[in-house]
């Protein structure tokens, strides 16, 4: 009877792993199958990746311009039209109230714009504020609070 417990491979259709360089008795000792000499038949043959038999590699051959500053801070940028239309009069504001109504993917750092118009007081508690953002939040009656 044919279950899971007892499948096989049909017969001749599995090949037995090459055993080399284990002895002339094998069949694949002395030059291990590799052939005689040079580059390939040595231990290490593998060349690094990228290389082009000599010639200068395309990736040394194409410019190059600028650098990855690794001390920059990444800011989720969020304008106060967004705040208007998400928040109540009153309401406080945090980058963790904004990630649970889906506008941060990332609370680490949060930036308030500009962009559109506010008429509710709100208290807004963010890393960084424009200037016009700042404006804005004051006059329509709200505070601002900076994080750190």
């Amino acid at each position: 009877m044919i279950g899971l417990h007892n499948l096989k491979p049909a017969p001749g259709s599995r090949h037995r792993k090459k055993i080399v360089g284990r002895g002339e008795g094998s069949g694949h000792g002395g030059s291990a199958t590799r052939g005689m000499k040079g580059q390939k038949s040595r231990s290490g043959d593998g060349k690094m990746v990228g290389f082009e038999g000599g010639q200068m590699p395309l990736l040394r051959r194409i410019p190059k311009r600028g650098f990855t500053n690794k001390f920059r801070h990444a800011y989720e940028i969020v304008n106060v039209k967004t705040l208007e239309l998400l928040f109540d009069a009153g309401q406080e504001v945090t980058p963790e109230l904004l990630k649970e109504k889906g506008v941060n993917v990332d609370v680490a750092r949060t930036k308030i714009l500009g962009e559109g118009e506010i008429k509710k007081a709100l208290t807004v508690k963010a890393h960084s504020f424009s200037a016009v953002a700042k404006d804005k939040i004051v006059a329509a009656g709200g505070k601002i609070e900076i994080l750190k």
